[in-house]
């Protein structure tokens, strides 16, 4: 029997796809969770093999909770699930590594395989999003700048990005510009556009 852990935010998504997986003779979901910062204790206390994670999880995100997953619990092996196939957000996953990645409008038939596919040691990655992220290179921006312009996404002004990144204000200040630059935007909120489009935040 494999054993499956489900992260997703949207509580009727959730228990709809609980109740499909749990019909299948050899699957069983033995744990839900809501937001990205549940995953990792939850998955210590209940061992599944297989965690289906959303991209976008409140509190802590998809691929950075799959990421803290893998080095506590390196035997439960991750599918994440997106609704938008962003080439930049597909070789995020591949490079923590995640052991699968497909698109929400995949069929149930083709998730059930996949997640078989994944208990047994393969990998599973959407042809097309795989095809497309050959297209967009690496992001120029370093983790830090890249942490910084993921708070601004979120609304944090530089104080607030300040204090979450344990740095000062003048430090944050100067990651925002460098990130103008190397994305030749034309401000912040051009910045922001220019990453998520590319799938880096």
């Amino acid at each position: 029997m494999i054993r499956i852990l489900v992260a997703e935010d949207v509580h009727i998504v959730r228990d709809a796809l609980a109740a499909l997986l749990d019909i299948e003779h050899d699957l069983t979901v033995v744990a839900q969770v809501a937001s990205g910062d549940e995953i990792v204790p939850t998955a210590l206390s209940t061992r599944p093999d297989v965690a289906i994670i959303d991209v976008d999880l409140p509190i802590v995100d998809g691929l950075s909770a799959a990421e803290e997953l893998k080095a506590q619990l390196p035997t439960c092996r991750t599918l994440i699930l997106t609704g938008l196939g962003r080439p930049g957000t597909l070789r995020r996953a591949l490079s923590i590594p995640i052991a699968g990645f497909l698109l929400k409008d995949t069929g149930f038939d083709r998730l059930a395989q996949a997640i078989r596919e994944i208990a047994a040691g393969r990998r599973v990655v959407d042809p097309q999003l795989a095809l497309t992220a050959w297209d967009v290179g690496e992001t120029p921006l370093s983790g830090r700048e890249l942490q910084a312009l993921r708070l601004a996404a979120e609304g944090a002004e530089p104080p607030e990005i300040a204090a979450v990144m344990h740095v000062s204000v003048g430090t944050v200040r100067n990651y925002l510009t460098r990130i103008v630059t190397k994305l030749n935007a034309r401000n912040r909120v051009d910045a922001i556009r220019i990453a998520t489009e590319a799938g880096w935040i």
